[in-house]
Order: C-alpha cells, then sequence, then structure tokens
C-alpha cells in the first residue's frame, strides 16, 4: 500500500530549481518550478546515460507545459508526467507529490 513521505520543507526549495530526494532507494527529483506551492516529483536519473542529474536540470515551458532539460544532452522530460519528448521510450516514472502544512511529500 502507498503512503505519503514527508521529503522536505517547501521553503528549503528555491523557486525555478529542482533537489533530489532519497525515497526507499529511489533517487526522486523534485521541483518547485514557481513561487507558488505547486510541485513536481520524478526519477532523478537521466535515462539515456543512467546519471543521477535531473534534479539540476533546467525548468523550460514549452506549448504550456513544464519540462526539465537534462544538464547532460539537453533531452526534456514533462513534469507532470515523466513523457521524454524527443523519444517517448525513454520517459521516466513520475509521483504522486503534495504539500501538506508547509512540508513536500511524495506518495510511494
Amino acid at each position: 500500500m502507498s503512503q505519503w513521505h514527508s521529503i522536505c520543507q517547501l521553503s528549503d526549495i528555491i523557486p525555478a530549481t529542482g533537489v533530489c530526494a532519497l525515497v526507499g532507494s529511489e533517487q526522486v527529483a523534485v521541483f518547485r518550478p514557481r513561487d507558488d506551492e505547486q510541485v513536481f516529483a520524478i526519477s532523478n536519473i537521466d535515462p539515456f546515460f543512467s546519471a543521477s542529474v535531473l534534479s539540476r536540470g533546467l525548468i523550460a515551458e514549452h506549448q504550456g507545459e513544464l519540462w526539465v532539460a537534462s544538464p547532460l544532452k539537453k533531452q526534456r522530460f514533462r513534469l507532470r508526467d515523466g513523457l521524454c519528448m524527443e523519444d517517448e521510450g525513454h520517459s521516466i516514472a513520475h509521483y504522486d507529490v503534495r504539500v501538506k502544512d508547509g512540508v513536500i511529500q511524495l506518495k510511494a
């Protein structure tokens, strides 16, 4: 059964950036695109290089959707569902995430 895991305070993440969290054995990239309570969580692993780098990627908007560009070769992953813009076969996991009483929580 899934449960909510506290990751960090919302205020710990500077708007327009991401952080990496270890939830069980999974590395999760948690992003706060704007100065509000909207947050997203996807796998931190770049599937093109098996590298733990996506939390350091650049957040961008394209056609009304938020994406993160890998800091390695700039492949883009949609924040709401992990879809890879360049190659759907390399899409990544996404996680349910919420803010409760100022704390970011991830469902795993």
